[in-house]
């Protein structure tokens, strides 16, 4: 089995992280608290995360007073060109006194990383007052580098009355993150290395995994948030009953796409070549939408060469004919400059009901529209596809069939195959949501795959199943 970007961390056994919280940008989504007074020297921020979108100012943590103000500012995000930031900006203390910026570039949509802000101003050596950690390694690395002075106590983090916010700015209105956070922890007093919320695998030396972090002693304004309360997302489980007021969150935010299980989405990096591609991406790279004179084309984060996979896509709108529609595409032939990939590399169900491939249509289903949602079983044992239409196999297809490859809608699979959704028409918007096991959109039914991963509309088809990380491991 190949994963076209490496999925995160894949290892199975350990600690299990169950949810996550979907931001996205679009709709200012992030939490909120003021804060009681704590720790100003010493203080300990973790978290886990998994980028959307790239090339903005995203925040991560950040701290005003007063609200507003950029005079009076503290902050952990991804700077606009994809560094990993940490600032300090306090007019009554000589302006901004801290500030690192990584040369190291975070641009990876599909993995997630684990960051840690360890705040030590009572050690002697200037560089141990800020250590930045990722995936468990320290980050030493900066383009730009101002520490405190030791004791410095002028941070905005754990000072009371100050503004605190996940996700979103505390002094403007803007630079939200896009993405998905688990496990966000602050311990107030306490100055802690990576390996008190992580562990790299004995199996897999290379990956860093979470471990269970309850036992920690938080201090008078930390908080461990684990999304576990979809009716109460900012609910903190540390027991210091420091909640979080959730703003612009759903209970369709919260995710099972986590730290120690990564599901596949869209790739907004793999892109058309063609200027004319207008595809754009919402939901954590699960909302996939383009202009009435662009194209779309958006393709899947994973990849498979064997098994048997299922995921399905909501069609939110899309209009009726040959060129779009739900596809699959092998990653290694596709050809990204012609916009359509309507050769040979591709297979699609088209809105108007026919399917195609090598650039010729012939009849196949019944033709899809808004609110559809269309299944898509991938036999990569028996090189064949199936597609359904809310939960019917067209042509009475049969997934489960085998080897006999029942009435599937192609049998000529080849590569690298990964999910793609496609508007091969210039003079239409169309707009489609995926769900690989963890939708941004509401399901009434809710199915799992045999292992018990995935919220499908549908039933998945014995012996199929969703594209994450656990499954790909199990089954490569």
């Amino acid at each position: 089995m190949v994963s076209f970007i490496l999925p995160g961390n894949s290892a199975t056994g350990g600690y299990e992280v169950d949810n996550s919280l979907r931001f996205n940008d679009g709709d200012s989504a992030n939490l909120s608290r003021t804060q009681v007074a704590g720790n100003r020297t010493t203080f300990t921020f973790s978290t886990w995360v998994k980028r959307s979108a790239l090339g903005t100012d995203q925040m991560i943590f950040n701290a005003a007073s007063p609200a507003n103000s950029t005079d009076f500012r503290t902050l952990l995000r991804f700077g606009d060109a994809d560094v990993l930031q940490f600032y300090n900006n306090d007019a009554t203390g000589g302006g901004v006194n801290m500030n690192l910026k990584t040369n190291r570039l975070f641009r990876d949509v599909s993995a997630w990383y684990h960051i840690v802000l360890r705040f030590d101003t009572t050690q002697s050596t200037e560089a141990d007052r800020i250590r930045l950690y990722v995936n468990g390694v320290q980050e030493t690395s900066f383009s730009t580098a101002t520490y405190p002075s030791q004791n410095a106590d002028n941070t905005h983090f754990n000072y009371n009355g100050n503004t605190v916010k996940i996700g979103g700015s505390a002094y403007s209105d803007g630079d939200y993150f896009d993405g998905y956070m688990a496990e966000a922890v602050l311990c107030d007093g306490s100055s802690l290395a990576p390996t008190s919320f992580g562990e790299f695998d004995e199996d897999s030396p290379t990956i860093w995994k979470p471990i269970d972090v309850s036992d920690l002693t938080f201090g008078n304004n930390g908080f461990y948030l684990d999304f576990e309360d979809s009716s109460a997302l900012g609910t903190d489980v540390s027991g210091e009953g420091h909640n979080y007021t959730v703003n612009n969150l759903a209970a369709t935010d919260q995710s099972t796409d986590t730290c120690t299980n990564n599901f596949c989405t869209l790739n907004p990096l793999d892109r058309s070549s063609l200027s004319s591609d207008g595809t754009t991406f919402a939901e954590g790279n699960l909302k996939t939408t383009d202009g009435s004179s662009n194209y779309l084309v958006a393709t899947g984060t994973m990849a498979v060469t064997q098994g048997k996979w299922y995921f399905e896509v909501k069609i939110d709108a899309t209009a009726s004919h040959t060129a779009s529609g739900v596809k699959i595409v092998d990653l290694d032939g596709w050809d990204r400059t012609d916009g359509a990939a309507n050769g040979s590399y591709g297979w699609l169900y088209a809105a108007n009901g026919d399917k195609r491939n090598g650039g010729s249509s012939s009849s196949y289903g019944d033709a899809f529209s808004a609110n559809d949602i269309i299944g898509v079983a991938i036999d990569m044992d028996n090189k064949a596809v199936y597609f359904s239409r809310n939960g019917t196999f067209q042509a009475s297809g049969n997934p489960a069939s085998g080897a006999s490859k029942t009435n599937a809608a192609f049998t000529n699979l080849t590569g690298t195959i990964t999910a793609q959704v496609y508007d091969g028409s210039s003079g239409q918007a169309h707009e489609f949501s995926m769900n690989f096991g963890s939708p941004a959109y509401s399901i009434s039914s809710g199915n799992s795959d045999a292992n018990g991963y995935g919220n499908f509309e549908y039933s998945v088809p014995s012996g199929y199943y969703a594209l994450n990380s656990k499954n790909l491991a199990e089954f490569g």
